[in-house]
């Protein structure tokens, strides 16, 4: 988005982070606690969300998990819909809703999903942050602390700070492995030596450590170095999108207070107490406009707030805002891009339901086995193995075998029993396709399966038949 604020700072602000100092070396940021409207909502929500992180690896339907992202079996349960690896084009489906709704209110509302919803915000700013503020002060306590030398009262404080990270790192660290392997797994990891189960336990120890570093000392470092969406900005915000604004029309120029001191020269709102970039959680000056760095986390909106308040001056100088709303005075949130989005939005939400209504319930894949072509029988027949996948979306039990479509071609399963899926499952087996030698009359022959479910054909496949001609 095209920066139209005439008073931005000169300095060349963004040219590096704000986080980094001239000399390469990392500017380690100490932002100061704050309190107020938008502080005491935000950590409301949090409750409630991670409330929701927590609960979700246990809730169950039908004995079934709500929310499942195995991506070690390729299988998924979202919101009780089970999606595996034949259902790719149902999951890009899926994805490109989120990326679309993504798009959609970012252009309508900014990086507000950063500051309120985001996991990494919600941990560091109302878990980790709220325990190192109890721990060891507010932020000058902090510097105090991290500048005195070691003694009793340091060591204290920075081991039990770090005894209580890496606990709910631990604890964290547990909860990405519920989602990604289910709850009954992670217990019977943490329950048996973990030679046992030697990988889910180099899991669980890597995802706690991976957690723990973030938290610990990476920090805001993960939103304005790895993560990508901060950098989507300058492609998705216009100068109608809501961001948390600094009002540089009302706020400029800006000017401290001096009691007993007549200035007569104009004025601004601002009074240029720095507290809007003592409070911010990655070190940036909001005052100098829209930034990469800056997650809307609202923090500097409440410490400007108290200090208009205190200065007898209106609330607002820092707020929810549009760059159009500060220049013109007026806000449009209905624009053609946000239309357009909407559009394909939508289309997307109903070709998705669309496939989802209509996919098949039970499905097979079948393949040759590897390594082999034909296997001639003493008795005069020609027989090829293959195998099966066979993968049941429904919550029943259910029952399938296989005929062939080609006269003389016979179906045999290794086992020679039908096929029995238990529910949500997915079941590999093998069988041979055998005709009489006398009849092939071509090297690879095209055949077609049929899958029989109930007496009736739910699938029809086809493969291919490879056999020696008969020379008679």
């Amino acid at each position: 988005m095209a920066q139209k604020n005439p008073h931005l700072n000169p300095e060349s602000f963004r040219d590096s982070l704000s986080t980094v100092k001239e000399d390469g070396k990392r500017y380690w940021v100490y932002p100061k606690k704050v309190r107020g409207f938008f502080y005491k909502y935000r950590t409301y929500l949090s409750w409630v969300l991670l409330a929701i992180l927590f609960i979700g690896p246990f809730i169950q339907v039908d004995g079934r998990p709500w929310l499942l992202f195995n991506i070690f079996e390729r299988k998924f349960i979202i919101f009780g819909a089970v999606f595996w690896p034949q259902d790719t084009h149902l999951l890009i489906f899926l994805l490109l809703i989120f990326f679309v709704f993504v798009i959609l209110f970012t252009v309508i509302f900014g990086r507000i999903w950063c500051g309120w919803a985001c996991p990494q915000t919600l941990f560091m700013e109302m878990v980790f942050r709220k325990i190192e503020y109890l721990i060891e002060g507010d932020a000058n306590q902090q510097r105090a602390l991290d500048a005195s030398p070691w003694n009793t009262n340091k060591i204290i404080k920075k081991g039990s700070k770090i005894l209580i990270f890496a606990g709910i790192s631990l604890l964290i660290g547990h909860l990405v492995m519920a989602y990604l392997i289910g709850i009954d797994q992670v217990q019977e990891i943490i329950t048996k030596p973990p030679t046992e189960n030697l990988a889910g336990f180099i899991g669980l120890v890597a995802f706690s450590g991976i957690f723990m570093f973030v938290f610990t000392w990476f920090r805001e470092q993960a939103c304005t170095v790895v993560c990508p969406y901060g950098r989507l900005q300058g492609v998705l915000l216009d100068n109608n999108s809501i961001n948390v604004m600094y009002d540089y029309v009302r706020g400029e120029p800006r000017a401290p207070i001096r009691k007993n001191k007549v200035d007569e020269s104009p004025k601004g709102d601002c009074i240029d107490c720095g507290l809007c970039v003592q409070v911010c959680p990655t070190g940036i000056d909001i005052r100098n406009g829209v930034q990469m760095e800056c997650v809307n986390c609202t923090a500097c909106i409440d410490a400007c707030d108290e200090v208009m308040e205190k200065v007898e001056r209106p609330k607002g100088l820092i707020r929810y805002a549009s760059e159009n709303s500060i220049q013109q005075g007026f806000q449009k949130l209905i624009t053609g891009r946000v239309r357009a989005y909407s559009v394909v939005l939508v289309l997307l939400v109903t070709a998705f339901i669309t496939l989802i209504a209509t996919r098949d319930e039970l499905q097979a894949t079948i393949t040759r086995f590897p390594g082999m072509t034909y296997q001639l029988r003493d008795n005069g027949t020609v027989s090829n193995l293959y195998q099966i996948t066979l993968i049941n979306k429904t919550f029943e039990q259910q029952t399938v075998h296989l005929s062939s479509l080609v006269e003389g071609l016979d179906v045999e399963v290794v086992g020679g029993k039908d096929w029995v899926l238990e529910p949500q499952s997915k079941v590999e087996g093998r069988f041979f396709l055998v005709t009489d030698q006398n009849r092939v009359v071509t090297p690879q022959q095209d055949v077609k399966l049929s899958l029989i479910h109930k007496e009736k054909e739910i699938d029809e496949i086809e493969t291919s038949f490879m056999a020696p001609v008969s020379k008679e």
